[in-house]
């Protein structure tokens, strides 16, 4: 971490020098999400960078590609008036309307297959490589690219792993956090933010989303259902449970895996795939 990211780090809102780094001049609003370090400041919405610097060019430059689509919506990054991406540790992003609509785990799978069509074609960007976050750790373990022996006794995770098989399908960009990052609008095509990316089969984006749905948001086992056409399905979800598992022993590895909701779930998908 350096000296620069302290300020966004710390929980307080952007101060006027960022502001004005910004070219903004109203007063910040918390927003929901967003680990509550994310405040709308006139049309833009400022957060703490948390990415590499090579990373959020990166996305500056995809995401400016996308943003002419008219079956979706991208949040794109903006510079400051000096043509720097950050500032004093904070990244600023352009803000548009759209909520987050409980229990659309279809409807967020399906913009992300549009999504990771519009990306089909993208080379792997080479940062991703370098990752050692949380995140990326759980996602090369739930791949076997690391091993996981440091996570044992992590809940269910013997079991995961005990029904893991080889599985197809082609690797591409995908975006790995669509669950809480898709927004709806009446009148606008559905909004994607936060972009997260792995180098995955998209089916593996889509079962992060189900596994959400399972363990976090309280959906009824049949939620499974509509992506078991693809008889590859059941792998990639397996793998999405190890890393959400993974990601949460990670994240907080004084607690038991019993402090996570709706766990027996797990079991029971693991069981029946």
């Amino acid at each position: 971490m350096t000296a620069k990211s302290v300020e966004g780090r710390s929980g307080a809102p952007p101060g006027a020098a960022v502001l004005a780094a910004f070219g903004l001049e109203g007063r910040p609003v918390p927003l929901p999400g967003g680990q509550g370090r994310a405040w709308l400041v006139d049309e833009a919405v400022l957060k703490p960078l948390d990415m590499s610097l090579a990373a959020l060019r990166w996305q500056a430059q995809l995401l400016t590609r996308l943003d002419s689509r008219d079956d979706l919506r991208v949040s794109v990054p903006l510079p400051a008036t000096d043509g720097a991406w950050t500032s004093s540790g904070w990244t600023a992003w352009r803000h548009q309307p759209g909520v987050h609509l409980p229990a659309q785990w279809q409807e967020i799978i399906a913009v992300g297959q549009r999504l990771h069509v519009a990306l089909q074609d993208e080379p792997e960007p080479a940062f991703l490589a370098d990752r050692t976050d949380i995140w990326a750790v759980a996602d090369r373990v739930a791949w076997g690219e690391l091993p996981t022996g440091p996570y044992a006794g992590t809940k269910h995770l013997d079991t995961l792993l005990a029904t893991l098989r080889p599985v197809t399908g082609t690797a591409q960009l995908v975006h790995g956090d669509l669950t809480g990052n898709v927004l709806f609008h009446t009148d606008l095509p559905p909004l994607v933010i936060d972009l997260s990316p792995y180098w995955r089969p998209p089916a593996f984006a889509t079962a992060v989303v189900i596994a959400d749905a399972l363990v976090f948001e309280g959906a009824r086992p049949d939620v499974v259902q509509p992506p078991l056409a693809d008889p590859a399905f059941p792998q990639h979800l397996l793998r999405a449970l190890i890393f959400r598992a993974v990601t949460d022993h990670l994240a907080r590895p004084h607690l038991r895996r019993t402090d996570i909701n709706n766990t027996s779930k797990t079991r029971g998908v693991a069981t029946t795939l």
